[in-house]
């Protein structure tokens, strides 16, 4: 029912130190506060149709850039949503296919 609602998702995950502190996190759930494969589910399950973009990246690797804006973790981000992504719509396939 919310397919072609949103235009786009912007999706991140954060590490909550306390109800008023919290800091951007690397994309895998183990690295902050949220389970991101029930996130992309969620998606999924609404029928979102729309680009999927990771968040602000960290300066990894030596990387120098614009604050926010490392190239280097937001493709890691990029390809673990994209992993995500893959391994829910397969998962659903071969539970229809039953």
């Amino acid at each position: 029912f919310l397919k072609g609602t949103y235009p786009f998702a912007h999706v991140r995950n954060l590490k909550f130190n306390s109800p008023t502190d919290f800091e951007e996190a690397a994309h895998l759930s183990s690295d902050g506060t949220f389970d991101m494969y029930e996130i992309m589910r969620a998606l999924y399950e609404i029928g979102f149709d729309g680009p999927i973009r990771p968040d602000h990246g960290r300066m990894i690797w030596g990387e120098v850039a614009m604050p926010g804006y490392g190239l280097y973790d937001r493709a890691l981000g990029a390809t673990y949503l994209n992993g995500l992504w893959e391994a829910i719509e397969k998962g659903a396939a071969r539970y229809e296919a039953k």
